[in-house]
């Protein structure tokens, strides 16, 4: 006797199907929804087999599990095609950078906020970083204000997300695009 499962291929470690299924009590739920009672797993196997289909446990914590007679084929594929849609429709957040520094000009300073603009635009979050070099070290209040500014121009369209703090060379300031209302 060939079973159904062993045709399939590739399935979950976690589902339980056909002979699979070792408990004495099962709740079988039928192929089109009915439910078929509690009954034995050979009796359910038997069912199962007798509509060649698939015996399937999709509730194992229940008292009794519960079980479904289906296509176990057919419900892998359109469990696939449902992943494979979440996949495509999921928006991975990049994080850009863009890096000013502390004596910048007025049209240096407009062109990375465009940029940065641009990223939060497109859904990125963005990290703002300003490199002390030298005698700068002595001056990062000077730092503090460009993020402030930068942090004003972008405030359309972006929320602080971590504010301006110095780390070790580096001031770090990070946005977020805002959220949709």
């Amino acid at each position: 006797m060939l079973w159904r499962c062993l045709t399939i291929g590739k399935k979950d470690n976690n589902i339980q199907i056909n002979e699979e299924i070792r408990d004495a009590e099962l709740r079988v739920i039928g192929s089109d929804g009915q439910q078929l009672g509690i009954m034995s797993a050979k009796q359910a196997l038997e069912i199962s087999e007798q509509k060649n289909l698939d015996l399937v446990k999709i509730a194992p914590q229940s008292k009794p599990p519960v079980c479904k007679i289906m296509d176990y084929g057919k419900y892998r594929f359109e469990q696939s095609k449902r992943e494979k849609e979440a996949r495509k429709n999921q928006h991975i957040v990049d994080i850009k950078e863009v890096r000013l520094s502390l004596n910048i000009d007025t049209h240096d300073f407009n062109t990375k906020l465009n940029n940065a603009l641009k990223f939060i635009k497109h859904g990125d979050k963005v990290k703002v970083s300003i490199r002390f070099r030298g005698r700068e070290m002595g001056h990062p209040e000077i730092g503090l204000e460009t993020m402030k500014r930068f942090a004003e121009a972008c405030s359309e369209v972006a929320v602080v997300e971590k504010p301006a703090k110095l780390e070790g060379r580096n001031m770090l300031m990070f946005l977020a695009p805002k959220p949709n209302k």
